[in-house]
């Protein structure tokens, strides 16, 4: 795909054609969109639907087709521009017999300059909770040209992938968009189908429960009877008051589509034997209280320390990156820290999973959901964190150390 180039002098005369389905249409300009309509304001992410598809590849240990995304393949952003139930009722169209069904239109089809298209169902385009725009401002500003400038749809909660930029036809039709990216990609099948009809599998629309650690800091050993009792998870008391944890501090981010919002993110030191709820921070909410879902993502942190004795992983960054892990476990055996000739680093493995308001939450792996485009990789997020164990109980504990997941979000 390319980035149409569109003078911004002239981009006001830029031209969106609605075509209802009985044949007629009407044009606006970008400043009749301005003008005409009240303006609307969302807080919202786009995720690609290949958010994480390194992460199915390497934690499943088999190679999904596409761009091998982390977790970086999502944004937050503000977007202002005007809902599109109000542009389709100015049209001429009903918005009463798209919400009862009634309508012979059941898709709305969003077609860019640059020849890309998708569609969405109507219910959702109509809908007076559904907070679908067409958008000329993102983060205060015009939308950046890589971000659809002059106009482009959002559709909140729903997979990037439909909400098209350089936004310039609209189409209610009877039928879902014909596109390939509506058809024939952006699907999921299960982890035995490798040769698929892709027919027989609905487009992506809402997104399932999502979560990330983007950021990790370790810092440093620390006695555990100075740490909080909580800290580190059920089953942790320490067995003897001078016994040596490290000090880590993860935050990350949480998300579910369809308006849904996270109530909850588990945290795990020990590889999922035992968990601890991390900290909601009180972010990302919108600036004038227009929306109608929970569109945005929500950032969480979490403190804890964790017990030399969780230290007891191989370290694995020879075979994979820091943001990721294998769903298979490796525990060193017991004594090898000191007795193999090594560094003394030993690991462990941290989880991470968000609960939304439905009380949906993400697969425990991988494997369960691969599926041959990595689509939808949304299985706990396990990293490995690591410490020199060689002598953490020793009266001069390491000087703190960082150690960086993805921050890239």
């Amino acid at each position: 795909m390319w980035v149409p180039k569109v003078d911004r002098v002239a981009s006001d005369a830029h031209i969106l054609t609605v075509e209802l389905d009985d044949g007629t249409s009407k044009q606006y300009t970008l400043q009749d969109l301005k003008t005409k309509f009240r303006s609307r304001k969302i807080t919202a992410v786009m995720q690609c639907s290949g958010n994480r598809r390194k992460h199915m590849s390497q934690g499943s240990g088999r190679p999904t087709n596409g761009l091998q995304w982390s977790a970086g393949a999502i944004s937050n952003a503000s977007w202002e521009g005007v809902l599109l139930a109000d542009v389709l009722a100015d049209a001429g169209f009903d918005l009463a017999s798209g919400l009862d069904g009634s309508s012979e239109a059941k898709h709305v089809h969003f077609a860019g300059m640059e020849a890309y298209s998708a569609s969405i169902p109507l219910k959702k385009a109509v809908d007076p909770q559904g907070d679908v725009l067409l958008a000329y401002s993102m983060n205060n500003t015009p939308l950046p040209p890589d971000h659809g400038f002059p106009l482009r749809a959002i559709v909140p909660g729903h997979v990037a992938a439909r909400s098209v930029k350089w936004l310039n036809h609209i189409t209610l039709s009877d039928e879902e968009s014909i596109s390939q990216w509506q058809r024939r990609d952006y699907k999921c099948f299960g982890p035995n189908e490798t040769k698929v009809d892709w027919d027989a599998a609905p487009a992506i629309q809402e997104l399932p429960v999502q979560s990330a650690i983007t950021h990790v800091k370790m810092g440093g050993w620390a006695d555990a009877a100075q740490a909080d009792s909580r800290q580190g998870g059920a089953g942790y008391s320490p067995p003897t008051p001078r016994l040596a944890a490290q000090k880590v501090c993860l935050s990350g981010y949480a998300f579910s589509g369809g308006g849904r919002s996270i109530i909850r993110v588990d945290v795990s030191l020990d590889g999922g034997r035992s968990w601890s709820q991390a900290r909601l921070l009180p972010d990302s909410v919108d600036e004038d209280g227009s929306s109608h879902g929970h569109w945005s993502w929500k950032r969480w942190r979490f403190d804890s320390s964790a017990p030399l004795a969780l230290f007891r992983e191989r370290e694995q960054r020879k075979d994979y990156p820091a943001n990721v892990k294998s769903e298979a476990t490796e525990a060193a055996p017991a004594g090898e820290a000191e007795n193999d000739g090594d560094t003394g680093r030993r690991c462990t493995t941290v989880l991470v999973k968000a609960i939304d308001d439905a009380y949906n939450t993400q697969p425990e792996t991988h494997t369960a959901t691969w599926n041959l485009r990595g689509n939808l990789a949304t299985a706990w997020h396990r990293i490995q964190i690591c410490a020199d164990c060689s002598s953490p109980a020793t009266a001069r504990p390491p000087a703190p150390s960082t150690e960086s997941g993805e921050a890239d979000a």
